[in-house]
């Protein structure tokens, strides 16, 4: 038996180094549907359930059934464990990592010739994947593009079944059945400044005790490591979770019982140490969390975070006005209207801070101009500059297209800030978007030749001026066309225009799976905002539209220049 499939090229090294790497997911405890709440947890989303191993399946049959397998997390995936001697049953580690292929039918198995023979006790069977993307251990999702293999060693007992005696560890998963067997969650961290909290994404098996799971993982757990330079967690080491689960009752409050190091933490620490793990708790609806020691309660707050941005509404620049658009009508923005109508060159972009006192506002020659109430200065007059991002903290960040090390950020002094460690293998850059919380930046980059999306974790000092991106920049894809927008959408999602011949708008989960619609012919420019309803294309033809379902709706026409918000 003999079935192969030529391999798909790997993609160009770059950007694909980045990408490499796969692992998988710490998991234990069965689950069991229907769990009431306040036990352990929420009411698990059901799962498929696997088959297992057939009477008299050859070798290939099992090896198959084995990786089908891995759509049953149950018992700590005891249908798959069925596949397996007794004796590498209790040694397989399937949450050491989870890869993730196209499709079950992009598997091609290849068994060695002697396994056919009706007397043979042993056998190899190898897979080939056409990979797609990875989790490791600790539930970060890998873009990962590229074919791989997995080989196993089976052995049948003389009148048995064939069982596999060696495998790697770790599960598989095709693309359509991740999200049934896995889902996403925010990991919730404070930014440098502790004013801001920060997702870390994660995915986690379909279980019903996530509560104590997502728990675990905050208060024991690390941050990714590439946003660990920008992040901070209000759990110190020595405090851990006692005790093996975490209950939440029937009004979605989690009681969390800690060791007795949580004694010696200050209010301060504790009120965040609630802030941060409530936040993440959120995601499954919980509305409190209850912190103890030794069965006895902890008084606690929680921390005020930033404000929460206004949605502004639609910012568009006509050829009479900039403002807020509602239908046809423009409303001024106090102290930035007026300042910007005096300006007589051609504008391309404008982005607007958070408190809507100040804009970034590009010319056509590619210089950046801060504008405020009475006064327009330049911030950055270097030829062929990319569109310029706003901060949360008032800095605004611009780069040349050709030298991307060369980022600067410049505050309302005026000062220039050169951020070191800039994508140092990048050749060129064409998109660049500062986070609402200002720990990360996307960028769209080229290296070795590869066109991709990637994200950073922002450092700054400690008067919140960034000073250099984190040691690892994150890849998020590879991009096929060159963009033509790059927005955030929410706090962990990532929309890119591309300008292709037919448009496409892709959203990215930074640590998760795209998702593809059309764009409006023409599109060349983007807004993001706090959620996918928020998202607004311009097309060259001056129309905005907005997307509804799988279709877009004009909403303003007549514009020259779709306004952005600081960090969207």
């Amino acid at each position: 038996m003999n079935v192969r499939r030529a391999g798909r090229g790997l993609l160009a090294a770059a950007i694909v180094l980045m990408l490499a790497g796969c692992a998988g997911l710490p998991t234990s405890g069965p689950v069991n549907a229907g769990l009431p709440i306040g036990e352990e947890g929420e009411i698990a989303d059901p799962t498929p359930i696997a088959q297992g191993p057939l009477p008299g399946a050859d070798p290939v049959d099992i090896a198959r059934g084995f990786l089908e397998a891995s759509v049953t997390p149950a018992g700590n995936w005891e249908t798959a464990q069925e596949f397996l001697t007794e004796d590498f049953a209790a040694r397989w580690k399937p949450g050491s990592s989870v890869a993730i292929d196209e499709s079950l039918s992009s598997r091609h198995y290849d068994a060695d010739s002697e396994s056919l023979d009706d007397s043979a006790t042993s056998a190899v069977v190898s897979v080939q994947l056409e990979q797609v993307a990875s989790v490791d251990a600790a539930g970060a999702y890998t873009e990962s593009q590229g074919s791989s293999t997995r080989v196993f060693r089976l052995e049948r007992p003389k009148d048995g079944e064939w069982r596999i005696a060696e495998a790697p560890d770790g599960i598989v998963l095709d693309a359509d059945s991740l999200q049934q067997v896995y889902r996403r969650y925010n990991l919730q961290y404070f930014d440098q400044s502790w004013t801001h909290l920060v997702p870390d994404v994660r995915w986690f098996p379909r279980r019903p005790s996530m509560a104590t799971t997502i728990t675990r993982a905050l208060i024991s757990g690390e941050p990714s490591e590439w946003l660990a330079p920008a992040v901070r967690t209000a759990f110190a080491d020595e405090i851990a979770l006692a005790g093996d689960a975490v209950p939440v009752d029937a009004s979605q409050v989690a009681a969390v019982s800690l060791t007795r190091a949580a004694l010696s933490a200050s209010p301060v620490a504790l009120a965040r140490m609630r802030t941060q793990l409530e936040a993440s708790l959120a995601g499954l609806g919980i509305s409190e969390v209850v912190f103890s020691v030794d069965g006895a309660p902890l008084e606690t707050d929680t921390v005020s975070l930033a404000q929460p941005v206004i949605d502004p509404g639609l910012l568009v620049l006509n050829d009479e006005s900039f403002g807020v658009a509602v239908g046809q009508e423009l409303t001024p923005i106090p102290a930035l209207t007026a300042q910007i109508a005096k300006i007589d060159e051609p504008i391309s972009a404008i982005d607007v801070a958070l408190d809507g006192s100040m804009a970034a506002v590009q010319m056509a020659d590619h210089s950046v101009w801060a504008v405020r109430d009475g006064a327009t200065d330049e911030l950055d007059g270097r030829a062929d500059l990319i569109a310029p991002s706003v901060d949360p903290f008032g800095f605004t960040w611009t780069v040349p297209r050709a030298t991307p090390r060369a980022l600067e950020a410049r505050g309302t002094d005026v000062e220039r800030h050169l951020i070191e460690q800039a994508w140092p293998d990048a050749t060129s850059i064409s998109q660049l978007r500062v986070s609402a919380d200002g720990a990360r930046v996307a960028a769209v980059i080229t290296a070795g030749g590869q066109r991709g999306l990637v994200v950073a974790a922002v450092v700054r000092d400690e008067n919140g001026v960034p000073v250099r991106l984190g040691d690892e920049i994150r890849p998020v894809t590879l991009l096929k066309d060159a963009a033509q927008g790059l927005a955030w959408i929410g706090s962990d999602t990532l929309a890119v225009l591309s300008n292709a011949s037919d448009p496409v708008l892709t959203t990215h989960v930074v640590g998760g799976p795209a998702t593809f619609s059309t764009a409006p012919g023409g599109a060349k420019s983007l807004s993001g905002g706090k959620n996918s309803a928020a998202v607004r294309v311009l097309s060259s033809d001056g129309i905005v539209y907005a997307q509804r379902g799988s279709s877009w709706q004009q909403s303003v026409s007549g514009v020259l220049v779709l306004g952005t918000r600081a960090g969207y």
